[in-house]
């Protein structure tokens, strides 16, 4: 386990230090907007060459940039006071608990309709939730968030249309309100509307993969063995049809972060997607810049948790330090055994 921890550990850093040299290239060495040149020119803020000493050999230049970056400096702003790293600390919990809170409730929803689909395939109740979930990824981020919003915020009443409330409340609080029940109350519209997004593919997934894994031969040897219903499909199916979810957990968060920056419009929540939007209409390449390291940051952190919990949800997954082998571990070597079909004495002597 320390061997592939250690090797994931590897290609992470690999990885952040491909995405901060593409990041550099983008930001400093390709041509910039010269409106940002022609502010700096006037005595404001300075550019972010000269924020990030970006001059001189391109190793110089780069080694300054990655100085900065890990010493949590981003720059300044370059259409106010503030520093991009106050600002993203600002913003990045905003994110951080529409997505989470959104992934609780996508998957409190895909997960029964997906279970539900594959035990009565072909059904009424199969076709009649594949046609729900159909209808909830047709739809577009703001469609959704505004139906939701006048439906139950402006007719029925029973959320608010938008804003934002701190998950601690404090007396100098900006949002003007704050405590665990008022911040759910505001974000629960905004959960909702980015579960209907990605509950939909998840459902269809889970239906998929528990229908394959429902035709393996283990399954029907557990089952002429005498295995429950309920025993086969959380021993065997369920554990099984569940990593290709897991897989596709670590890519979506930035597909994810893409859905929110449309819903934190739509419901004027102040996070890193509404950030965005402001920092590309005034061309505020420093701010764009620390959105983007932060967001790829996230990425990649997060498919390294996927990765562990690939390697925790399926024992098989064993690679030893010296090339590729998996390694087959006890406990799946224990639960072959238990599946395959053991010859007795009495089916022996049967001709």
């Amino acid at each position: 386990m320390l061997i592939f921890v250690i090797r994931r550990l590897a290609w992470s850093i690999l990885l952040i230090f491909v995405v901060t040299l593409l990041v550099f290239v983008t930001f400093f060495l390709l041509p910039s907007d010269s409106r940002n040149a022609q502010r700096n020119e006037q005595g404001f803020t300075p550019s972010l060459q000269t924020q990030f000493n970006a001059h001189g050999s391109f190793p110089h230049q780069y080694g300054e940039f990655l100085r900065k970056i890990v010493h949590g400096d981003l720059g300044q702003s370059l259409r106010s006071d503030d520093a991009v790293t106050d600002v993203i600390r600002r913003t990045l919990p905003v994110t951080a608990s529409l997505l989470i809170g959104g992934m609780v409730i996508w998957v409190l929803i895909a997960v029964p309709i997906g279970v539900l689909s594959a035990l009565y395939p072909r059904s009424l109740l199969d076709r009649g939730l594949m046609l729900f979930v159909l209808a909830g990824a047709s739809a577009h981020s703001v469609w959704l968030g505004l139906v939701f919003s006048y439906v139950f915020g402006a007719r029925l009443h029973w959320f608010p249309v938008g804003g934002y409330c701190d998950l601690f409340y404090k007396p100098d609080n900006e949002f003007l309100c704050g405590g665990p029940r008022f911040w759910a109350y505001h974000m629960f519209l905004p959960w909702l509307t980015f579960a209907f997004i990605f509950a939909a593919l998840y459902a269809r997934m889970i239906r998929a993969s528990l229908l394959e894994s429902m035709e393996e031969d283990y399954v029907r040897t557990a089952r002429a063995k005498g295995a429950s219903s309920f025993r086969v499909m959380r021993v065997h199916v369920f554990r099984n049809a569940l990593l290709p979810v897991v897989s596709m957990l670590g890519m979506d968060i930035g597909v994810a972060f893409a859905g929110a920056l449309f819903i934190e419009t739509v419901f004027e929540l102040p996070g890193m997607g509404s950030l965005l939007v402001r920092s590309l209409a005034n061309s505020d390449l420093p701010m764009i810049m620390g959105v983007v390291i932060v967001v790829s940051l996230a990425v990649v952190i997060a498919n390294l948790v996927v990765d562990l919990l690939y390697f925790a949800i399926d024992p098989r997954i064993r690679r030893t330090g010296k090339g590729d082998a998996v390694v087959v571990s006890r406990a799946v070597s224990r639960e072959l055994r238990t599946a395959q079909p053991t010859q007795t004495a009495e089916s022996a002597t049967t001709p």
